[in-house]
């Protein structure tokens, strides 16, 4: 049984992934800051730094395939946080190559974003990018071969606080409005995150070497066509401020293309979960989060 070390996988992509890999027969290591909510009893999971490089060593010993899902990946945060960002982001990515290297590692999985195309997502993108950069070079100086998952708007169970369509459900549940930074002219492919990292284990197959890997969905929304949704199915009056400030000017609107980094194969489902069915999956899990800290 082929071991791989799944780094963040305590997180939503990281964790969804890990679940996709032990269902495939591989021996799972989840490594992250914290314990996994979502831990299996068929998966080990190791609590500790990425920037500790003995800790990551010891992780790392023995996997045929490394996953990188670890450091800051919302933007806003980022942006109040430069040095923490290219420190985690950077940084702790140099640390898991050099372990990668050091034991053998076959193949390092990179998750990137949408935003490496684009002058958009502030430190954030700038990290990605750098990021994706030094992966390469690790490539061309050690033969570690890797592969770049580039994913766009992700959304499904264990999402962050921040996650966009989280973010929004959780506020028309809880006040029965919606505060949108943004005109609603905005577009964006959405992928379930159970898609994504179907996905993101397929790519294990050779033809997948070295290469980027955009991995989106095929349900394209606007902005507002996606706030439309979220009322109809809430079953709330539609209420909904659209407001500019700056941090809505770190996103990007129609298209993240403006920079060109290490052209990207798109990656899309055959079968897909239907977006309404995954907003009714955020909406379960918002409402026992809400009667659980009732009690």
């Amino acid at each position: 049984m082929d071991k791989v070390v799944v780094i963040g996988g305590a997180g939503f992509m990281g964790s969804h992934t890990a679940d996709i890999l032990s269902d495939r027969g591989f021996k799972v290591t989840i490594f992250d800051n914290q314990p996994s909510s979502y831990l299996r009893a068929d998966q080990e999971m190791v609590v500790g730094d990425i920037l500790e490089r003995d800790t990551v060593n010891a992780v790392i010993s023995g996997a045929k395939y490394l996953y990188h899902f670890a450091g800051i990946a919302d933007i806003d945060e980022a942006k109040e946080r430069p040095f923490d960002t290219v420190n985690l982001n950077v940084m702790g990515t140099t640390v898991a190559l050099e372990a990668a290297v050091k034991f053998g590692v076959e193949r390092f999985i990179y998750a990137s974003t949408m935003y490496v195309y684009s002058p958009y997502g502030s430190f954030y993108r700038a990290s990605k990018q750098a990021a994706e950069i030094v992966i390469e070079t690790y490539q061309e100086r050690f033969e570690l071969d890797f592969t770049f998952l580039r994913y766009g708007s992700l959304y499904g169970p264990r999402s962050q606080a921040w996650n966009g369509l989280r973010r929004y459900l959780t506020q028309v549940i809880r006040e029965g409005k919606l505060d949108y930074r943004g005109t609603g002219k905005e577009r964006r492919e959405y992928i379930h995150v159970h898609d994504a990292a179907r996905l993101s284990v397929d790519i294990l197959d050779d033809i997948h070497k070295n290469k980027a890997i955009t991995v989106t969905g095929q349900q394209v929304l606007s902005s507002e066509e996606l706030i439309d949704l979220i009322f109809e199915i809430t079953g709330v009056k539609k209420d909904v401020v659209f407001s500019q400030d700056t941090s809505s000017q770190d996103h990007y609107i129609m298209s993240p293309y403006r920079y060109t980094p290490k052209q990207a194969k798109k990656l899309v489902p055959d079968e897909f979960i239907d977006l309404g069915q995954g907003v009714l999956e955020i909406i379960e899990e918002i409402h026992h989060e809400l009667d659980n800290s009732k009690h």
